[in-house]
């Protein structure tokens, strides 16, 4: 008997209906992450010798700028392409989401204008993206970041309820907690002070998994002996709240698309250790947890019926 086919309920084994489809998680790296490997006595990694490397560690996409990533790329490497783009107002919309198009990205995440933006300007741009989205079949979400509309949970918030008021509809987000978290210099546990709307998390699909503490945007997952360090066994508590969240409305097949990420640039501290053994860790972490959680939506969604007494 297949266990992954079925439970044990009140001593009889109840068979799982495998007709309905799973939600699926799709593991993005980004490119970032590999910036400067390679290099030193040789030429850093091109783009194609980067993707040969995410591809192998078994993740099912990657995360770039079209800066450096073309259709070719994107065609040969076999997968899915999360495009990031900055947005500094309305006439760049068309131009940016259809040159994006043309790579064929699966996803597009935006980092929308500035930090002193103001919300109602904010809005009307969301607006204006989203239905120039809409109308070309493209799937964008808005990144949460620093130095963006986005910077502070109140300005998220307020960029999401005036999209809300205007549009009937709720706005797409593409969540990077890392960046709200450092802004209020949280303490762990950070859930209840970062989920102030769960339903902005479940009805988003892009998500930036960057470990982080109320100080530092991005922190080690793996100290100089490969174990876990503290900080990062704080965030994965709150990472699977995330998941939690996430599938608790999570229709069948419904994908998402998330970036365990660690990059080079301010964000990496020079006495941290190697940015792609931590990307892997991350996301061999990540996955323990998805699992973990995906066996209780199959529980809630999957319909059961008996078969006999276990």
């Amino acid at each position: 008997m297949s266990l992954a086919k079925h439970r044990i309920f009140k001593g009889e084994v109840w068979q799982m209906n495998e007709k309905v489809e799973k939600p699926v998680l799709n593991y993005c790296a980004t490119l970032g992450s590999l910036t400067g490997y390679g290099g030193k006595k040789r030429k850093e990694w091109s783009i194609k010798k980067k993707l040969k490397v995410i591809k192998e560690a078994g993740f099912t996409g990657f995360v770039g700028r079209t800066a450096f990533v073309t259709p070719d790329h994107v065609h040969k490497s076999g997968l899915l392409f999360a495009c990031t783009t900055d947005l500094g107002g309305v006439r760049e919309i068309r131009p940016k989401l259809n040159e994006i198009k043309a790579t064929g990205a699966k996803v597009v995440n935006v980092q929308m204008l500035d930090h002193n933006t103001p919300t109602k300007r904010a809005v009307e741009v969301a607006r204006r993206l989203m239905g120039f989205a809409e109308e070309s079949n493209m799937d964008v979400s808005i990144e949460v970041h620093r130095d963006t509309c986005t910077e502070t949970p109140e300005k998220t918030y307020a960029l999401a309820e005036g999209f809300e008021r205007l549009e009937k509809r709720k706005l797409k987000l593409t969540w990077d907690f890392s960046h709200p978290a450092i802004i209020k210099h949280l303490s762990p546990p950070y859930w209840n002070r970062l989920a102030e709307r769960p339903d902005l998390i479940q009805f988003s699909n892009q998500f930036h998994f960057r470990p982080f503490n109320g100080h530092h945007a991005q922190i080690p997952a793996l100290d100089s002996s490969g174990k876990y360090t503290p900080e990062f066994d704080d965030w994965l508590e709150f990472a699977e709240c995330v998941f939690a969240c996430w599938l608790s409305s999570a229709e069948p097949g419904r994908e998402i698309f998330v970036c365990p990420e660690q990059i080079a640039g301010g964000y990496h501290i020079s006495v941290f250790g190697d940015r792609w053994k931590d990307v892997l860790a991350i996301k061999k972490a990540l996955n323990k947890i998805w699992k973990r959680q995906l066996r209780f939506w199959e529980d809630t969604h999957l319909k059961l019926h008996p078969v006999g007494p276990n």
